[in-house]
């Protein structure tokens, strides 16, 4: 394995575990098999690794979030279904992305927010879609509602998050949650 990809592997677990400020270099290291000075032949420091765990997410999240399917419900259900996947895959990584993002600091904080806009963006079309005569305020609610749900999953006891079929139902409950805008 990459060292630079172990150190973020390392880092995503402990700041789950410990916080971001409760997790030092020099604990990053020793866990990663370096001494702590030696993470910043990787890194520019602890501010740099949250970035880049924001960012791989992200990544991910953003390519899935656009539009493949030209069946809209068809579509959103794709997307449903890879977001519980993803958010069941990397419950640590989630779970950091929603907890530590106040300890951004910029130049990651604005980037971050630019792309969190971009990806928000993404899934407001992939709603409206699917409600075409829903108001923008009624898009932008089923939008968080869905959003909510799929990444909850990473605060759910890992026994319920392992619920066979749990991307189906969250898929069943996304679609019959949008039939209260459908009306």
């Amino acid at each position: 394995m990459d060292r630079s990809r172990k150190i973020l592997d390392i880092a995503a677990e402990l700041f789950y575990q410990k916080g971001f400020h409760g997790t030092s270099v020099d604990e990053l290291g020793a866990r990663a098999g370096l001494t702590g000075p030696a993470i910043y032949r990787h890194f520019s420091g602890k501010d740099e690794i949250l970035a880049t765990l924001f960012d791989e997410a992200m990544d991910e999240l953003i390519r899935a979030a656009e539009p493949v399917e030209e069946d809209a419900d068809v579509d959103l259900e794709r997307l449903v279904r890879h977001h519980v996947e993803f958010a069941i895959r990397h419950r640590h990584l989630v779970n950091v992305t929603q907890r530590e993002d106040r300890s951004l600091v910029d130049p990651w904080r604005r980037k971050v927010n630019r792309r969190r806009k971009l990806y928000v963006g993404c899934w407001e079309t992939a709603v409206a879609r699917c409600l075409p005569t829903a108001t923008s305020a009624e898009v932008a609610v089923a939008t968080q509602t869905c959003l909510g749900t799929i990444f909850s999953i990473a605060y759910w006891p890992t026994k319920v998050s392992r619920t066979p079929g749990l991307a189906d139902l969250i898929v069943r409950l996304t679609n019959e949650g949008l039939d209260a805008f459908r009306g």
